[in-house]
């Protein structure tokens, strides 16, 4: 048997506090102070009083879920597709590789695609359509921001199908289930954890997302992510913005207990 190294728990401790908590505790002590530097409650007043912040926390949330929700639509049967495939390491792959590539690099690809002079409005000119105005828009923010995180979903739930055993579906077809029972009553819920997985991949970086509602909506669309930048480079208000960021991170908690996996305790006796 190996010897435990405590160097190794020591750098990991160390990382932690460095990295983790003591960002979390500055952003905490900071959230208490105005822009003059005085010690106030005044922000989380301001933040909880004022019907602008609620809006944008109620809109942070609403695109959050949607970018989920269309990203488990489409990441769920790729998933599925890429286990029954035979190259499915090689699928998976491919579909990774696009994490690799910056998020701004991305972004601008994405506004030349969209633009007046992009390829999508080059082709319905071609149809017969006439160029129409995709750039700038909620459904263009919606659209790149699902295509950015879907990665993040498929693979969880690739893992969580890849370990589902093979027998439990063919008991259930030997049983008489049909496709949609097999699916639904045995599929789905054995791979119910890849899914909360996945939410949180999506859901919470969601959340935050301020570079896409610039150069893809068009500052059409205000997030709490968006807030956040214009308090700390614009206002130069870092209190608010601490203060915004507390309570993103409150949410992010809230989120990841809801979807977290829950281990039931067995009866005694057991």
């Amino acid at each position: 048997m190996k010897r435990f190294n405590p160097a190794y728990s020591f750098l990991y401790i160390l990382w932690i506090v460095l990295f983790v908590i003591a960002p979390l505790v500055l952003i905490v002590y900071q959230s208490f102070f105005d822009i003059s530097g005085h010690l106030t409650l005044a922000n989380y007043q301001a933040y909880f009083g004022s019907g602008t912040y609620l809006k944008m926390t109620l809109n942070s949330i609403w695109y959050a879920l949607l970018i989920t929700l269309l990203t488990l639509l489409i990441s769920y049967p790729t998933a599925y597709w890429l286990n029954q495939t035979k190259n499915k390491q090689l699928w998976l792959l491919l579909i990774i590789l696009p994490t690799w590539i910056n998020l701004l690099l991305k972004a601008y690809a994405f506004i030349g695609i969209l633009s007046q002079n992009g390829s999508v409005n080059h082709f319905l000119t071609f149809v017969g359509i006439g160029p129409q105005q995709l750039l700038f828009t909620n459904t263009s923010f919606i659209f790149v921001a699902a295509y950015i995180e879907i990665p993040f979903m498929i693979l969880p739930i690739f893992n969580a199908i890849d370990e589902l055993s093979p027998s439990f579906v063919n008991a259930s077809r030997d049983l008489g289930a049909t496709n949609w029972q097999t699916f639904s009553r045995v599929i789905f819920p054995l791979t119910i954890n890849g899914v909360k997985a996945g939410v949180q991949a999506v859901f919470i970086p969601s959340l935050s997302l301020f570079m896409l509602t610039r150069l893809i909506g068009g500052n059409k669309v205000i997030t709490l992510g968006t807030a956040i930048e214009e308090h700390f480079l614009v206002t130069q208000n870092w209190g608010m913005g601490s203060t915004i960021g507390v309570v993103l991170i409150v949410a992010m908690v809230i989120i990841m207990f809801v979807t977290g996996e829950r281990r039931k305790k067995g009866r005694k006796g057991e």
